[in-house]
């Protein structure tokens, strides 16, 4: 693959070329969380959760033969289920919010430990060998889905755990488009034009896409 020649500085001084793709690749990530939520009106948990949750599908994917992304979604769906189920059980008892989330954490770790294991025996030995760092990543969303539920109730937070799961797969398969990762580490300085589409974006006043769908009945008389 042709690299520039800064990329190929940046390998000479012992940064992986894996890991400077990713890092040039995050600003990317960004500007197209932001469009889904400027333009498109997909919320999610703000811009770092499904950010970081694709930097996790992406590392489940190094040493599982491009397994990362199923695995990957098992444990989302398996957090957010355990964190549903958790955070019903304890509603009754009223704790205070910082109790409640650690107590979550921890029954959410023990329900992924669970998972491993059950893949592990059902001979998915990518999954049961999938690495703790993206685990942990993917557990600590937890904590932004109580905080949902919380605040604008359980549909709500449903909603938007599935739309950080949406705009994450989009992340996920934006990184791996070939195309796009050549052309960035051919051309690395392309990642400067992600400045004016977000000052673009800053600066949208339009509807969103959401909003048409949402407000199609009065567009209609208008």
């Amino acid at each position: 693959m042709k690299t520039s020649y800064f990329v190929d500085y940046f390998v000479s001084q012992g940064v992986p070329l894996e890991t400077v793709f990713l890092i040039l690749m995050l600003p990317v990530i960004a500007t197209m969380i932001a469009f889904f939520r400027q333009v498109l009106g997909i919320k999610a948990f703000g811009i770092y959760t499904p950010s970081i949750i694709t930097f996790a599908f992406l590392a489940m994917d190094f040493g599982s033969e491009n397994s990362g992304i199923k695995y990957g979604v098992i444990i989302f769906l398996s957090v957010i289920f355990a964190g549903m189920i958790t955070r019903y059980i304890l509603k009754k008892l009223r704790l205070l919010y910082l109790p409640r989330v650690a107590i979550t954490l921890s029954i959410v770790s023990f329900a992924i430990l669970t998972v491993l294991v059950l893949g592990g025996s059902l001979q998915r030995t990518g999954l049961a060998s999938v690495s703790v760092f993206p685990i942990l990543i993917m557990i600590t969303i937890v904590e932004k889905f109580v905080a949902a539920q919380i605040e604008k109730g359980n549909k709500t937070a449903i909603i938007l755990a599935a739309e950080t799961l949406f705009i994450s797969l989009m992340g996920y398969y934006l990184t791996n488009w070939k195309t796009l990762s050549s052309f960035i580490l051919t051309y690395p300085w392309i990642i400067l034009f992600t400045f004016p589409l977000n000052f673009f974006l800053g600066k949208w006043t339009g509807l969103r896409l959401s909003e048409y769908w949402r407000f199609k009945e009065i567009l209609k008389k208008m």
